[in-house]
């Protein structure tokens, strides 16, 4: 049934991004009067799951989820109709418009993927707010991995800037040390004194290549108190007092507290009790049970939440969707420097369904469908033939130079552009099938 609810969620999301992808072109192309020959979702060799004709166009769905499409009579496209265009151009045809209109019919895509991911990201600042935990409430700071000890963190390291950068959420953290091309100096406060940490950027690529991230931090729970049941803990602490130390044993968290109070059981323990600004030493006796009579406080962080109003969530849903381009952009321009072998790491459908959890959740699932829509946008608009911007370059060419690249050297490029997406898609999706079931 996981499984299940996996799939359903990548279908619904791929439909819903490939639809509105699609849409853009279909609607430049109907405001300049080009006439469009099919409209569909997923691809249809040889035969569609269903398909019907509106006036001239025949809408379907295809039954290889490869993506989707729209044929506009007069452009060279992955049809390769070259029949048609052997024939003079009609006045409804895409060869037959404007350089201009051409251009804003192939950009149409992209744009709309944009404008998705602006709209998903502002319901959900209006909807759900931004809750996040802040690496400024982790006072206590984390504990680590062993694939984090091995690139120089100690448990109880509070992480202050990354590159001088101060980071103001604890999940942006790994993302932070990650996608890089070189090495990262981490500002760290250990024991009261400021430390900094260079990571190398060999050690950040076998860490992300071994998963290390996964686990990477957790914060600490302090012992904090809570309430009072014995009348020796009750006369010398109050709620809020936070424990340091119990005779030797200090910076440490709860559980080790309570394991080594219980090792004392019948005898008393020195307490180190930080209360406001004032160091306090305290001793109390341990019962026969191994309990100094105090109930720790439970709940120590609480997430913070910004919630928008519907007229604040608008630049809000704007900017969160720049800083998601700018993220994705810079994580793209890794991947084709050899040197950060994030090239070793792309993943097609296998990959790309398994970010989706195994139960729903609206929140979660608009999240990843608004990242995929700006995947998608990125994508499209890389300059290869084939891709919406491998069409609109030529056609900015033409604007520039006012001369039309010739038909002969578009369906080249076409071929070209259409080898080089076949063999990133067997890449892509040959690693997702040696990581899952291979290696």
């Amino acid at each position: 049934m996981d499984l299940v609810i996996k799939i359903l969620q990548f279908f619904l999301c791929f439909t819903i991004l490939v639809g509105i992808h699609e849409l853009g072109h279909f609607f430049m192309a109907r405001i300049f009067h080009i006439r469009v020959e099919k409209f569909y979702i997923f691809f249809d060799p040889w035969f569609s799951l269903f398909k019907f004709r509106h006036k001239d166009t025949e809408y379907g769905l295809g039954w290889l989820p490869l993506g989707g499409y729209v044929k506009i009579a007069g452009m060279i496209d992955e049809s390769m109709d070259k029949e048609q265009m052997k024939q003079a151009p009609k006045p409804d045809e895409f060869r037959a418009k404007p350089a201009w209109q051409r251009f804003l019919v192939m950009i149409a895509g992209v744009v709309m993927n944009v404008l998705l991911a602006i709209v998903i990201y502002c319901g959900i600042c209006y909807t759900w707010g931004d809750t996040y935990l802040a690496n400024e409430d982790a006072r206590w700071g984390y504990n680590f991995n062993e694939a984090a000890h091995k690139l120089g963190f100690h448990d109880g390291d509070r992480i202050l800037t990354i590159d001088g950068q101060p980071v103001e959420k604890i999940q942006d953290i790994v993302t932070a040390l990650l996608i890089t091309e070189g090495d990262r100096n981490v500002r760290v406060l250990r024991n009261g004194a400021e430390t900094e940490l260079t990571l190398p950027l060999d050690a950040l690529i076998a860490m992300r290549q071994e998963k290390g991230y996964e686990g990477f931090l957790a914060l600490r729970y302090p012992f904090i108190v809570d309430s009072t049941t014995s009348a020796a803990a009750i006369a010398a602490l109050r709620p809020g007092d936070e424990i340091r130390a119990v005779d030797e044993l200090r910076n440490a968290e709860f559980p080790e507290y309570q394991k080594y109070i219980a090792s004392k059981a019948g005898d008393s323990v020195r307490l180190e009790v930080l209360r406001g600004d004032n160091l306090l030493q305290i001793a109390l006796p341990v019962s026969d049970e191994g309990m100094i009579g105090v109930m720790t406080r439970s709940k120590i962080y609480t997430p913070r939440t910004q919630k928008y109003s519907f007229w604040e969530s608008i630049p809000a849903g704007i900017h969160r969707t720049g800083e998601m381009l700018s993220s994705y952009w810079e994580q793209l321009k890794l991947i084709v420097q050899p040197k950060t072998k994030m090239y070793e790491e792309l993943g097609g459908f296998i990959a790309i369904g398994s970010i989706f959890p195994s139960e729903w959740n609206w929140q979660d699932f608009w999240i990843k469908t608004a990242f995929l829509s700006i995947i998608l946008a990125v994508m499209n608009i890389i300059p290869i033939p084939g891709l919406d911007g491998g069409h609109a370059i030529f056609t900015f060419w033409e604007m520039i130079t006012r001369r039309k690249v010739s038909e002969k050297v578009l369906e080249i490029a076409q071929y070209v552009g259409m080898f080089i997406l076949l063999m990133l898609l067997l890449y892509a999706n040959g690693n997702d099938i040696y990581r899952f079931f291979i290696k």
